[in-house]
């Protein structure tokens, strides 16, 4: 995608998007037009392909989008992989959302803000996609709950609460999340995991959390997720998944 450069100060913010994908070919196009279509388009877009069989990565590359693979099973692989290239290429500032995910027109603009209020590491809100098939009333409704229930169970996990820690926990789903990568870089990065055995954002957050209180979550960061792993997994199982993979059905990459 082609930087489009302002004349203002913010010109110091070399702002990185990366993408994870892993067979999106059918859908990635979305999310290609909603970060194309975004009121700040000062940014560098990089998806990851995640050794998709699908040719993903032709697609991604039709649309003029650099691609780099990571053949490493994972969201925290492929993740951590886009954002240390990122960094290689002259980054300051990163954000991550999935190849399943559309950001709101506004969701670059407001990551630049909460970055210039001073944040070092920035989460969003995880709201439910209308447009791949009709929701039904609880799937439109149900998802800010598993998201409200997860991040409160989040604040009272014992592994959340430790002495060490300089501000509360704080859920920041890997979907809609930003970092500088100088705090990317001395927080570990993600660990480079396959997502049934670690929450890859999670962990993140509690490294960050024990070197900064620079971080928080803005309601006005805003990104539309997929419901099929809702769908697939049921609200009960999702709920048990999001904690600690209580759940863990047999094809965890849903599609």
């Amino acid at each position: 995608m082609d930087r489009h450069r302002r004349d203002t100060g913010e010109n110091a913010m070399d702002l990185w998007v990366i993408v994870p994908a892993y067979n999106e070919a059918p859908g990635i196009e979305a999310t290609l037009r909603a970060l194309a279509e975004q009121e700040d388009r000062d940014f560098t877009l990089l998806v990851v392909d995640n050794a998709s069989t699908d040719g993903t990565a032709e697609v991604v590359r039709r649309h003029g989008v650099r691609v780099v693979v990571e053949t490493r099973k994972g969201t925290g692989a492929a993740s951590d992989t886009g954002m240390r290239h990122a960094v290689a290429h002259g980054a300051t500032h990163l954000a991550r959302t999935d190849a399943d995910c559309l950001p709101r027109p506004d969701w670059v603009r407001n990551i630049r803000r909460a970055f210039g209020d001073g944040l070092e590491m920035v989460g969003g809100q995880l709201r439910p996609r209308t447009d791949e098939f009709r929701l039904k009333f609880w799937e439109r409704h149900l998802i800010p709950f598993v998201v409200e229930v997860a991040a409160t169970f989040g604040r009272f996990r014992p592994g959340n609460r430790d002495p060490r820690y300089l501000g509360p926990y704080v859920m920041m789903p890997g979907a809609t999340l930003a970092i500088t990568a100088d705090l990317y870089e001395r927080a570990g990065g993600f660990p480079r995991t396959a997502i049934e055995e670690v929450h890859e954002d999670r962990a993140l957050v509690n490294r960050v959390r024990t070197l900064t209180p620079a971080y928080a979550s803005r309601r006005d960061v805003v990104v539309f997720g997929s419901v099929r792993r809702l769908r697939a997994y049921g609200l009960a199982g999702t709920l048990a998944w999001y904690a600690d993979h209580h759940y863990r059905p047999e094809v965890i990459d849903v599609r």
